[in-house]
């Protein structure tokens, strides 16, 4: 239940606007197989969701000793970069980023990829000129589900925390929000998904749910 008035959102990406997990697999794994690790044998679960500095510090004994942390994630990057005519908008993502846009209210990307990710995906779903922004990891010492990332975009928004909706697919990125105290909508597009949030405001099944949400009446 939202009490407060909304004026701004507050959108993670990844899961959330994009359908990007398979391409961070696929970038992953095509990354590793030039240095002749070959994942594909893995279960996907074990990388879908995970930050990528988690993954590097489960496998980086797998890597030749002299890579690089920043190497490896740079060559990751750029994979997923020259191959995004493969990402896919989530369902409703693009129209419902206009229409908030179209109502006023002003709209951040919130995320816990890398630059040269996040600008991927935001120029592949045409939403640039909707945004007063995005926040990358680039840009942070913390990424969620440490507040900091959250408590950068409402600065960037110059609207009050509670007036802010977070909407989110993950517990690290609600976790992240909630301790910014931002209003958060947990979007599970799938009645099936194991992930869930006890502390979400509300929880929704598609993106278009939202523009309608009363708590945006008067923005």
């Amino acid at each position: 239940m939202i009490a407060s008035a909304l004026k701004a959102v507050a959108w993670d990406i990844d899961g959330t606007l994009i359908d990007s997990e398979p391409l961070h697999l696929a970038a992953l794994i095509a990354v590793s197989k030039r240095y002749g690790i070959d994942l594909t044998r893995e279960p996907a679960e074990r990388f879908l969701g995970v930050h990528m500095g988690d993954v590097w510090r489960s496998l980086c004994e797998e890597y030749p000793e002299d890579l690089t942390e920043a190497a490896w994630h740079g060559e990751i990057v750029d994979w997923y970069m020259a191959n995004a005519d493969q990402l896919v908008p989530m369902p409703g993502a693009i129209d419902t980023v206009r229409a908030l846009h179209d109502k006023g209210i002003v709209q951040i990307c919130v995320s816990n990829s890398a630059r040269g990710v996040v600008d991927t995906n935001i120029a592949r779903l045409g939403i640039a000129p909707c945004l007063a922004g995005s926040i990358s990891f680039s840009d942070v010492v913390r990424g969620k589900p440490d507040p900091e990332p959250y408590a950068r975009a409402v600065q960037i928004l110059g609207v009050p925390a509670g007036n802010i909706l977070a909407v989110e697919d993950s517990p690290t990125g609600a976790m992240s929000a909630r301790r910014a105290r931002l209003c958060v909508a947990f979007y599970k597009p799938h009645p099936d998904a194991p992930e869930s949030f006890d502390g979400a405001d509300i929880e929704i099944s598609a993106l278009s749910e939202i523009p309608a949400l009363q708590a945006f009446t008067g923005a």
